[in-house]
């Protein structure tokens, strides 16, 4: 199967048949595992930019890819409104989460929230240069970076434990900044990205090695490493590399080793496919334990396979390191798609098994996969 005709027939058409809120604007995602039963209606403000930008990227890529990119932009754009007007509140930061109609809002609660928000607007302001959209999302990501450098930045659902740094606050930074300089050119968005990623080279880097939560302290967390993360901030460099010139994370070769350490890492020898966390010399994760709850996250869930990593490797071994490519793609399209018309089984145990088990959200995420999928027939028709 080839990655538009699973991007298109089976991951978009079921999101399109799916996800739409037709009523309200926005996307409904808060489906159960297995994309049967809609178990909630609510509408996180982090998945609504995801969908935002998704669509838009989706509308712009149309002819590539042979959809109807009116109905891709039509959808972004009402999802970007939907965000706007219900969830972005008076000080300028986002609600977590709004219900359906986004007539009842929750606090802000996340810098990642307001992030996504950004990065739909970036989508969008790519299909309406002239509108607001650039302004936006570039005024989001500096009032975002702005709190994650004072330290004044909240993280659900994942509160960086005390004394730690968190690999995914530059990363995230790269890569929606690059996304808001490819939308608005401006020198504060390019400025930001050389900024987080020197953060990354200067903190969370060590030869090859990515350190997802450093502390002065040997434990647990300063020892466990998250695969994914890693394969998806490699090519968030490799995208951002004209922006980081004279950086050692600007150069292909340097990222691609940095990939392949983190896939080796991270590879699960004895039923394939990637692990969610590991120690930083491999395997299950160790050192001394607190009583933080992320800690407990990484210590019962390490060895769950996840849709997120995989499709970020598929993507990162492709553009990469793509002697690698076929072993991940094998792995993947043998355990999480669910077959013609639908999408994947988006959480597995480590065996592959679906299991119905919440991760971050409690949602159905429209975004990891087919974006990945996206990227890959992009690549495929540069190539």
């Amino acid at each position: 199967m080839s990655y538009r005709d699973h991007l298109v027939d089976d991951v978009l058409a079921w999101w399109a048949a799916n996800g739409p809120d037709h009523a309200h604007g926005g996307v409904l995602t808060c489906w159960d595992n297995a994309g049967t039963r809609l178990v909630s209606d609510d509408k996180y403000t982090w998945s609504q930019g995801r969908w935002a930008w998704l669509t838009a990227r989706v509308a712009l890529d149309a002819d590539l890819l042979g959809v109807d990119g009116g109905w891709y932009a039509d959808q972004a754009l009402r999802t970007a409104e939907f965000v706007r007007d219900h969830a972005v509140l008076p000080d300028g930061t986002t609600a977590f989460v709004t219900n359906r109609a986004g007539d009842e809002a929750g606090p802000h609660t996340s810098v990642y929230a307001d992030l996504f928000a950004a990065l739909g607007f970036a989508g969008v302001a790519r299909l309406h240069p002239e509108g607001e959209w650039g302004g936006r999302a570039e005024e989001i990501l500096l009032r975002s970076a702005a709190a994650i450098a004072s330290g004044e930045f909240r993280s659900d659902p994942y509160p960086v434990p005390v004394g730690h740094r968190s690999f995914g606050l530059p990363m995230i930074l790269v890569g929606v900044g690059e996304q808001v300089h490819r939308a608005t050119g401006s020198a504060a968005s390019a400025a930001l990205v050389r900024d987080a990623a020197r953060q990354i080279e200067e903190h969370h880097l060590a030869g090859d090695d990515v350190a997802e939560m450093p502390a002065e302290i040997d434990g647990l967390l300063s020892r466990h490493r998250t695969p994914g993360h890693v394969l998806e901030a490699a090519w968030f460099l490799h995208h951002a590399r004209d922006l980081l010139t004279g950086s050692a994370l600007a150069e292909p070769d340097r990222l691609a080793r940095i990939a392949v350490h983190a896939l080796e890492l991270g590879w699960d020898r004895e039923h394939g496919g990637l692990l969610r966390y590991v120690d930083r010399d491999g395997g299950a994760p160790t050192g001394a334990r607190t009583d933080d709850p992320y800690e407990a996250l990484v210590v019962d869930t390490w060895d769950t396979k996840l849709w997120w990593p995989h499709a970020e490797a598929l993507y990162a071994t492709a553009l990469l390191a793509p002697e690698h490519h076929a072993r991940l793609r094998e792995y993947v399209f043998a355990t999480f798609p669910e077959g013609k018309g639908r999408e994947w089984t988006q959480i597995r145990t480590r065996d592959g098994t679906p299991v119905e088990k919440t991760v971050a959200l409690p949602v159905k995420d429209p975004f990891h996969i087919a974006r990945a999928l996206l990227m890959l027939v992009e690549l495929e028709g540069e190539g």
